[in-house]
């Protein structure tokens, strides 16, 4: 059955039983009629799938659930999410938050403002600044630092944050960013943005993203990913990097022919 709503959020949510404020959701959702949402339950082993369920009954017009049988990652999860809705929503707008809301979801609801013009991509950007409030473990935020740096460089585009957990896209270019697989699990952010330099080129994809600093970022609970994570993160950097200048490298070859 197709449901129609302005914007469609997408939230992964993997043994989230004791995280998801059912309160903070429904009042959302009453206060913006035009949101749905979609929590895609990543093959969790606690009751978080009951709790969904639950919200789904409160607001059955504005929440899908959609279960996944096995945990597959966050990328997965994801992606999962956003085809599904493409296919049975006509929301012209798409994107993902993280089931903790750390970002709330009022200020991610506001992503939308700057899909406008030539923007097709918006996203979160957790910049320490005057006025706004940014509460981080200082180690995880030094280790963000230098994985963020790391990151822009590789790319060659200036970003601040690629791993913030809050982007938004028109539904168009959601169509073409989420339709493979993504070759890491937890760094798929970081494939978004090769993906939008190999279909617009670096220069035009700069132009058609922006980078929105949050007001407000309160870190909560643990992370799901493992600390051991930190040694394979590099690995996966690499074969990222590898395989989209392959990809590149191709292209190039082709146009050439």
């Amino acid at each position: 059955m197709s449901t129609q709503h302005d914007t469609t959020i997408v939230i992964p949510c993997y043994n989230e039983e004791k995280g998801i404020s059912i309160n903070e959701y429904s009042i959302f959702l009453e206060n913006n009629p035009e949101a749905s949402i979609c929590f895609v339950n990543d093959g969790s082993t606690d009751n978080t799938l009951e709790v969904l369920n639950v919200l789904k009954a409160k607001h059955p017009t504005q929440i899908q659930v959609l279960s996944l049988e096995k945990n597959s990652g966050k990328a997965e999860a994801v992606r999962a999410g956003i085809n599904y809705c493409n296919q049975i929503s006509k929301h012209q707008y798409i994107g993902y938050l993280d089931a903790d809301l750390a970002t709330t979801l009022e200020e991610f609801i506001e992503l939308r403002n700057h899909l406008k013009g030539e923007i097709i991509f918006s996203f979160g950007s957790r910049i320490r600044k005057i006025g706004s409030t940014i509460e981080r473990e200082n180690s995880r935020f030094l280790i963000g630092r230098v994985v963020a740096t790391f990151i822009s460089n590789i790319l060659d585009i200036k970003v601040y944050d690629t791993q913030c957990g809050s982007k938004l896209f028109t539904r168009e270019i959601s169509e073409q960013l989420f339709q493979k697989e993504f070759i890491s699990k937890w760094l798929f952010d970081v494939e978004i943005f090769y993906r939008m330099i190999h279909l617009y080129g670096r220069e035009k994809a700069i132009e058609k993203m922006k980078e929105i600093p949050l007001r407000l970022w309160v870190e909560k609970g643990d992370s799901k990913v493992k600390f051991t994570y930190g040694f394979k993160l590099w690995f996966d950097l690499f074969k990222i990097s590898r395989e989209y200048k392959k990809i590149a490298k191709n292209t190039y070859n082709t146009n050439l022919l």
